[in-house]
């Protein structure tokens, strides 16, 4: 619900509830599932972004506090796992927000909170730098569940990182739509198919079971952004995103929805790699680790760090200073 932060979570609520009702154990939704992608960045100059990027700050949580705990509630009333895309505004500034994805378990612990890497193209004018925090998958009984939002499962390093702690069900989150090139004499970005090359890519990769989740771009965010301008509109409708679950031989086994809308549900095994990995596991025997060599930094860095040199006990301590602004919820205003 295009940055509308009450009756996004309402929907979750009710879509949860729908799929917990066809058998799912796991629920995914797109990328900034909460609420709603910065779709006006590559439609409008950037001196038109400043009242969306107002309402999209607005629509955005704090991670840990009230709304983030609602996702939990939520799991833990449906019991299933939830991974839902949000825009994160940060403890210390009211200009940072990140593009962050977090998983539930079915008690509605939250048990991973990444934020994505680096924005793609315009992102970079709505959302901060992520970093590798939680770049691992969460065990939740065997399953070994790891997530990438977007251009990240393009980033061959962040595959291999998730693939190489152990990986078996990867969650890929994308945005509704990705108009990019206008040019008369080149080919409009074909984001369907984008998704199906990468997905493809990593599941077969990696032996995964790759479930992909995009959200959909509705009347209401395209007269937002469009403002009656057909040209616009015509943009903005141009490249669909598209949602699906592929096997770990790089094969659709469900989807994409036959509506804009809609939930792709299958049931999998994923005792498939073992069999699969005879011939190439990348994190394995097919691999040559005398000779390669990856490391990962994954480290939550503050914004800044403290020296008090009357109390060696606090040397060098970060500063954890939680901001609130809007209305989250009436006790959290300042």
């Amino acid at each position: 619900m295009f940055l509308d932060r009450d009756a996004t979570f309402d929907k979750i609520d009710s879509l949860v509830a729908d799929a917990a009702a066809q058998g799912a154990e796991l629920v995914v939704f797109g990328e900034t599932f909460v609420s709603g992608f910065p779709i006006w960045g590559p439609v409008l100059p950037p001196v038109d972004h400043h009242e969306l990027h107002l309402r999209l700050f607005e629509s955005s949580i704090t991670v840990p506090g009230p709304y983030a705990q609602r996702l939990g509630n939520i799991a833990a009333r449906h019991g299933v796992v939830l991974s839902v895309g949000v825009n994160e505004r940060a403890s210390h500034s009211l200009g940072q927000i990140f593009n962050s994805n977090l998983i539930f378990d079915r008690h509605g612990n939250l048990v991973n909170h990444r934020r994505k890497l680096v924005g793609t193209w315009h992102e970079r004018l709505t959302w901060s730098h992520g970093d590798a925090h939680d770049l691992h998958p969460v065990d939740l009984d065997g399953w070994y569940l790891g997530a990438l939002i977007c251009g990240e499962n393009t980033n061959t390093l962040a595959r291999y990182t998730l693939l190489a702690q152990g990986e078996r069900l990867h969650i890929a989150t994308y945005p509704p739509a990705w108009p990019f090139d206008q040019r008369a004499d080149a080919p409009e970005y074909d984001l369907a198919e984008s998704i199906r090359l990468r997905s493809a890519a990593h599941s077969f990769e990696g032996k995964v079971f790759t479930v992909v989740a995009a959200t959909a771009l509705d009347q209401t965010a395209i007269d937002t952004v469009a403002g009656g301008d057909e040209r616009i509109e015509r943009l903005l409708r141009s490249t669909p995103a598209v949602s699906m679950i592929v096997g770990p031989r790089g094969d659709i086994i469900a989807g994409p929805p036959e509506g804009d809308e809609g939930i792709v549900v299958a049931s999998v095994d994923l005792h498939e790699e073992i069999v699969l990995k005879r011939a190439h596991d990348i994190v394995g025997t097919y691999n040559r680790f005398d000779i390669f060599d990856l490391r990962v930094d994954k480290s939550r860095r503050p914004a800044i760090t403290t020296t008090d040199t009357t109390d060696s006990a606090s040397a060098m301590s970060p500063v954890d200073t939680t901001l609130f602004y809007g209305n989250e919820v009436a006790s959290d205003v300042l």
